[in-house]
């Protein structure tokens, strides 16, 4: 649920609008309500640093963050106090991360490393609420196999402060240029450098959208994009419902229900509890609030107008490279159905699309519930895109 979009030019009609809470909402007013820190809400600022696209960089620029949620207080005293400073952004995490190959790995980067093939980098496009570190083990998993990546996150306060949409706009719109510069020119040994784009929920598939949108007058790097993966997406409609769900998750992590599967099993010894888990009374409170946000925020004229662009944009103008879906029948977050009709509707673009139903893994969990079948499945893509170049 993202919004790494323009999304909030007309939040001043916010201010002057109460929102219709559902029964289950106006449990609130007999609920108590602790103070809150306002002082954990604000966001430290960073210096902007930059890198030069002749190098590989390691820190292309620091993200700086100002958080104006614009629900009632009443709403986050509810919050977990480590979801609450989890809007803030970490002085010390950068908003994009790239990520080296180690040394020694001896691996064959999958066709694109071979003497005259190209260098493949993975951009690594995160969900509603990751971090760097959450982002790492994908890399990892690219890294293993001799394939360079770029991690990219969207800081929770800059989703909900009242002028994210135009700093997100922006900071997706600098990185990528920094794509486009990095592919536009060569290895020290005269490879070609491409890209393949793995996305996460629809926020990071929103990003990928703004991020295709900034490269339309650079016809010779998108032809440089060789494939495309979508884990756990995309929801190609503006509903509130799937909204407010991606946000609960976000805001509650392993306390929604929403992060939890009802399946009887999992793959090995890694897999999660599999226990049924019913939505407790905190979690229908804030989902309920959040639906009712949604349903006015999203009708805003130029919010609808500015996703509706952006998701016509995906749903009709991507390169035409592979693109795999990897989701699961189980999850809580995006409706099966919603991703499932985007495929079908890819196909009939005439693009190779693949897809892999995981069935019992929740939302954005399929490689910590399945990690031997997740890694298998990006790597026959791989190779099948290797074959395109």
């Amino acid at each position: 649920m993202e919004a790494s979009v323009r999304l909030l030019s007309s939040t001043a009609v916010l201010h002057g609008r109460r929102l219709h809470l559902s029964p289950s909402s106006r449990l609130l007013s007999a609920i108590p309500i602790r103070k809150l820190n306002r002082g954990s809400l604000k966001s430290p600022s960073l210096h902007k640093s930059s890198f030069r696209s002749a190098s590989f960089p390691s820190s292309p620029f620091p993200f700086k963050t100002h958080l104006a949620f614009p629900i009632s207080p009443l709403f986050l005293s509810y919050i977990p106090q480590e979801s609450i400073h989890s809007f803030s952004s970490n002085p010390n995490e950068e908003f994009a991360q790239w990520d080296r190959v180690p040394e020694g790995s001896g691996a064959a980067n999958l066709g694109f490393c071979g003497d005259k093939g190209a260098i493949l980098t993975v951009v690594l496009l995160g969900w509603l609420g990751a971090e760097q570190k959450h982002l790492k083990k994908y890399a990892e998993m690219y890294n293993a196999r001799g394939i360079r990546s770029v991690r990219f996150v969207v800081p929770m306060g800059g989703l909900v402060g009242f002028d994210f949409g135009r700093r997100i706009e922006d900071k997706i719109g600098r990185f990528a240029q920094d794509l486009a510069e990095w592919c536009a020119e060569k290895e020290g040994d005269g490879r070609e450098r491409n890209l393949i784009f793995h996305t996460f929920s629809n926020t990071g598939w929103l990003t990928y959208g703004v991020i295709l949108e900034n490269l339309q007058s650079r016809v010779d790097i998108i032809e440089k994009i060789k494939g495309c993966i979508i884990d756990s997406g995309p929801a190609a409609e503006i509903n509130p419902q799937v909204w407010a769900a991606g946000f609960c998750a976000a805001f509650l992590k392993k306390r929604s229900s929403l992060t939890y599967s009802s399946a009887e099993s999992f793959e090995g010894s890694n897999g999660l509890d599999t226990k049924r888990i019913t939505p407790s009374l905190l979690e229908i409170i804030v989902i309920s609030i959040l639906r009712n946000f949604f349903e006015i925020f999203l009708m805003l004229p130029n919010v609808k107008q500015r996703l509706s662009k952006v998701i016509s944009f995906l749903s009709r103008n991507q390169p035409s490279c592979p693109q795999l879906y990897l989701y699961s029948s189980a999850d809580k977050v995006i409706p099966v159905n919603l991703v499932e009709n985007f495929i079908q509707e890819q196909r009939t673009l005439a693009i190779n699309v693949y897809a892999y139903d995981f069935g019992s893994s929740p939302h954005v969990d399929h490689f910590r519930s399945y990690p031997r079948l997740y890694s298998n499945k990006v790597y026959e893509f791989i190779e099948t895109c290797g074959a395109t170049v």
